[in-house]
């Protein structure tokens, strides 16, 4: 038996156990989700009301990965469905392979990891995330060289002007509460203590 869970895009189908599905803003998208899923012999459904892609919380989803054992096949409509990003996907697939569980999206017959080629795909989509994570690492820090060399401070703007902060540091060092010192200027007063001369 399947099992079916419904977020906000993410579909899932599960051999003997639950699906995940998730949950589509209009009710003939989710409808349709849910016949292919059980077309492809989904039983149970979990629903999941939830939109906007940087929702991170997915309680069904979660629940779905508690509930999953060996064995089962969670199953999605389209990878879209289910991860929002590569690392997320590689995330949830790693959750389920944790759970000697398989996983099938029926959109995109590459993504089978009840099959050796499906298996291949995946590591290869794997290998492809690290590179684009460590691209993304080297140009993030060539930016922020750059950004060093034209004069950019990096980081929060400070809470203080540099007035402020002498100001601060001469209070401090004359006796007076960092407390008082820090109500003053309307920080915290491990804003002050940090203060150096």
């Amino acid at each position: 038996m399947y099992r079916i869970l419904i977020t906000f895009s993410p579909i899932l189908v599960i051999h003997e156990k639950p699906v995940f599905v998730p949950n589509i803003v209009f009710r003939q998208s989710v409808d349709a989700q849910i016949r292919q899923l059980r077309a492809a012999g989904a039983g149970k459904v979990f629903r999941e009301v939830a939109s906007g892609a940087a929702k991170t919380d997915r309680p069904q989803l979660r629940r779905l990965l508690a509930e999953i054992a060996a064995g089962d096949v969670v199953m999605v409509t389209r990878l879209d469905r289910l991860a929002r990003s590569t690392r997320d996907l590689l995330n949830t697939l790693a959750a389920i392979t944790e759970k000697k569980a398989g996983f099938r999206s029926v959109g995109d017959t590459w993504a089978d990891t009840t099959t050796a080629h499906g298996r291949l795909m995946l590591t290869v989509l794997g290998g492809l995330s690290e590179f684009e994570r460590e691209l993304i690492r080297i140009r993030t820090g060539e930016g922020r060289a750059r950004a060093k060399a034209n004069g950019q401070s990096l980081g929060r703007k400070p809470k203080l002007t540099p007035h402020q902060q002498q100001e601060a540091i001469r209070r401090r060092d004359q006796g007076e509460p960092v407390r008082a010192i820090a109500r003053s200027y309307n920080v915290n007063a491990s804003t002050i203590s940090r203060l150096t001369a």
